[in-house]
C-alpha cells in the first residue's frame, strides 16, 4: 500500500457532500468521488431537470451515470481508519506567516522544529531526522528554530561567521582576518561567548541581589505602612480620649457656671424679697398711721383733738434704703465675662497654638534609603561629633577629651547622684540622640572595651542583665578583647571574625533599620551588620571590663585619610 512517511491528506479522501471520510466511496465520470448515499441523494434532488451534474465542478451528465464502488478507494478509506498513520499532519502544524518553515518541504511548508547553524537551514521533524541519525551531522550545533540564520553569514565572503573580531566587536568569517580584519584581535565566536557568558552571569548575580534587596526595601515599606497605620490608628484613639475628657471637663465647668449662677440667682431674689417685704410692711404700717393722723385731723373737737394727739404711736425708723443696691442689667454680667474670656483663650489655643500640635506630627520618611557606602571617605560624609554624657557614667569612669575619651579608674569620681547613671556595670552613653544616617569611631586602649548603640530606656541600676549592653532587647553591643570579637543582642552572642584593630567604626542608618561595625585600619573591615526595626533614637554607648581600660570618640572630618 502506502510507503513508510507517504502522507495523505484527509481532504482528498473525504466526501464533499457530508464532508466525512468517504462510505462506500464511488468515482462519477469527472473523476471525483462521494459516498454512494450522498451522490444519490444529490442526483435524486436533479431528477425533475434530467440533468445531473457533479456537486464540485458542475459537469453534467445525460442519462444519470451508473454508480460503481471505487474498490481500490474503499480499501485506502479502510487502511486509513485502521492506523491513522497516513493522515495528513493538521493545519496547525503547517507553518504560518509568523512561524519559521521548513526548508526542505516543498509545496505548503511544515513548521520548523529546529534550526542548524552549521546548514542555515531550518527542518521540520522528518527532514531533522538525519541530525540525529548521521554521524557528520550529529555535530552541527541546532538551536530553536530562527529567522534570523541568514545573519550568521557574512555578506563578504558567503561563509558561516564563527569568529569575533575584538577591534571592531562584531562577529566575522574565518576569511576576514585576511583582508578587512587583518591584523584585528580576533578569537572564536565560542570564546568570546564564553567571556561574555561570564559578564552575563556576573551581571545576573547583581540583578539578583538587586532584586533581594529591593524585595527586602519593600518589605521594610511594608512593614512601615504597618506601623504608620498602627501609630494612626492609636492617635487618633488617643487624641479622641483626650478631646473627649476636654469635652467633658467644658460640660462639667459648664455645669458649674449654671449652678453658681442659679446659687447665686436664689440668694439674690431671696434678697431681694426679704428688703420687699420690710418695705411692705413699712408702707402697711404708714398707710395706717395716715389714716389715723387724717381721722384726727378732721376732728371738730379741739379738746378732743388735742387729749388725742399724743396718745398716737411714733413712726418707726424707715428702712436704710443703702442695703437697696440696684445694679441695672449688671446682676451676672460679670459671669459671662469671665465665661467669655476663658472662651477667648480656648479659641486663641486652637487657632494660634494648634500648629504646635500639628508640627508634633513626625513625618514618615518613606523613601528607599541610600546604599550603604563602600568606601571611608563615604563613611565619613556621615560623621557625627558624639561626647559622653556624665550623667550616664559609672562613678569609675572619668571623662576627660570634652567629654569624648573615658578611662577606668580604681577610685570613684565625685559625680552627684543622677537616675541616668549606670550604677553597677561601667558603662557610658552619649549626649547625642542618633537617628537618620550617622558615622562615628571610636579609638581604644586595654584589655576588653564594648562599642555599642541603645535606647534610652535602658536599665541604668543593678547588676541585672537588663542594664548591660548587649544582654536585651535594648542595645547592640561590639566586644572587642585583645584577639577577638563578638557581637550580642538581647543576650545571644554571635562569634565575628576579621583583622584585629584598635578602631572600630560603627554605621547607622535608623530609617533603615541598618547598624554596621567595621575594623578600620589601612582598609576597612565589616566586621558585623545588623538589619532590623529601631523604634526609638539611639544612643552611642562604651562599656569597659578592667581598670584602665580607655576608649575615645574620634574627632573626623571628610577629608581625613587613614
Amino acid at each position: 500500500m502506502a510507503q513508510k512517511g507517504v502522507q495523505l491528506d484527509q481532504e482528498t479522501i473525504s466526501c464533499s457532500i457530508c464532508l466525512d471520510l468517504l462510505k462506500d466511496p464511488v468515482t462519477i465520470p469527472c473523476g471525483h468521488s462521494y459516498c454512494m448515499k450522498c451522490i444519490k441523494s444529490f442526483w435524486d434532488e436533479e431528477d425533475e431537470r434530467k440533468i445531473h451534474s457533479c456537486p464540485q465542478c458542475r459537469m453534467t451528465f445525460t442519462p444519470r451515470p451508473v454508480l460503481v464502488k471505487s474498490t481500490m478507494l474503499a480499501a485506502l478509506v479502510e487502511e486509513l481508519k485502521k492506523t491513522g498513520l497516513q493522515a495528513a499532519p493538521a493545519d496547525h502544524c503547517y507553518a504560518g506567516p509568523e512561524d519559521v518553515a521548513c526548508d526542505v518541504c516543498t509545496g505548503r511548508k511544515l513548521k520548523a522544529l529546529k534550526s542548524c547553524l552549521a546548514c542555515v537551514a531550518s527542518y521540520c521533524e522528518k527532514h531533522l531526522q538525519p541530525h540525529y541519525d548521521a554521524a557528520p551531522l550529529k555535530k552541527h550545533k541546532l538551536v530553536e528554530p530562527s529567522k534570523k540564520l541568514q545573519e550568521n553569514i557574512c555578506s563578504r565572503h558567503d561563509e558561516v561567521m564563527k569568529m569575533f573580531c575584538r577591534t571592531d566587536q562584531q562577529c566575522i568569517c574565518y576569511l576576514c582576518p585576511v583582508d578587512e580584519h587583518k591584523g584585528h584581535d580576533t578569537v572564536s565566536a565560542a570564546a568570546e561567548r564564553t567571556e561574555r557568558q561570564r559578564e552575563l552571569e556576573v551581571s545576573r548575580q547583581d540583578i539578583q541581589q538587586r532584586i533581594q534587596d529591593r524585595q527586602k526595601d519593600v518589605k521594610v515599606l511594608q512593614q512601615e505602612v504597618e506601623a504608620i497605620n498602627r501609630s494612626a490608628d492609636k492617635a487618633v484613639e488617643d487624641s479622641q480620649k483626650i478631646f473627649s475628657q476636654l469635652i467633658r471637663l467644658m460640660e462639667n465647668r459648664s455645669s458649674d457656671v449654671k449652678r453658681q449662677v442659679r446659687s447665686q440667682q436664689e440668694a439674690e431674689v431671696s434678697r431681694v424679697k426679704e428688703l420687699e417685704e420690710k418695705l411692705e410692711q413699712e408702707i402697711t404700717e404708714l398707710k395706717r398711721k395716715d389714716a389715723e393722723l387724717k381721722q384726727l385731723s378732721h376732728t371738730e373737737d379741739h379738746t378732743q383733738f388735742l387729749h388725742n394727739y399724743p396718745s398716737l404711736s411714733p413712726l418707726s425708723g424707715p428702712t436704710d434704703s443703702s442695703s437697696i443696691n440696684i445694679r441695672p442689667l449688671r446682676y451676672f454680667e460679670d459671669m459671662t465675662a469671665a465665661v467669655s474670656a476663658v472662651r477667648d483663650k480656648l479659641q486663641d489655643v486652637l487657632r494660634d497654638k494648634w500648629t504646635n500640635v500639628s508640627l508634633t506630627v513626625t513625618e514618615v520618611d518613606v523613601l528607599l534609603s541610600a546604599p550603604e557606602p563602600k568606601t571611608r571617605a563615604g563613611f565619613l560624609k556621615y560623621s557625627r561629633e558624639i561626647t559622653l554624657d556624665p550623667n550616664t557614667a559609672n562613678t569609675h569612669l572619668l571623662l576627660s577629651e570634652g567629654n569624648r575619651k573615658a578611662t577606668v579608674m580604681s577610685e570613684q569620681q565625685s559625680y552627684s547622684d543622677h537616675p541616668d547613671r549606670f550604677t553597677f556595670w561601667l558603662q557610658v552613653l552619649s549626649r547625642e540622640s542618633l537617628t537618620g544616617r550617622c558615622y562615628w569611631e571610636v579609638e581604644r586602649r586595654g584589655t576588653g572595651v564594648c562599642v555599642a548603640v541603645a535606647y534610652k530606656n535602658i536599665s541604668r541600676a543593678g547588676r541585672t542583665n537588663e542594664s548591660v549592653f548587649g544582654q536585651n532587647d535594648k542595645s547592640w553591643a561590639l566586644y572587642c578583647n585583645n584577639n577577638s570579637y563578638k557581637f550580642w543582642y538581647n543576650n545571644g552572642k554571635t562569634p565575628v571574625s576579621g583583622p584585629q584593630s584598635s578602631r572600630v567604626g560603627v554605621y547607622l542608618d535608623h530609617s533603615a533599620g541598618i547598624l554596621s561595625f567595621y575594623s578600620v585600619s589601612e582598609t576597612m573591615t565589616l566586621l558585623h551588620r545588623v538589619q532590623t526595626t529601631f523604634t526609638q533614637p539611639l544612643y552611642a554607648g562604651l562599656w569597659f571590663q578592667c581598670y584602665g581600660d580607655s576608649a575615645e570618640f574620634c574627632k573626623l572630618q571628610q577629608s581625613e585619610v587613614v
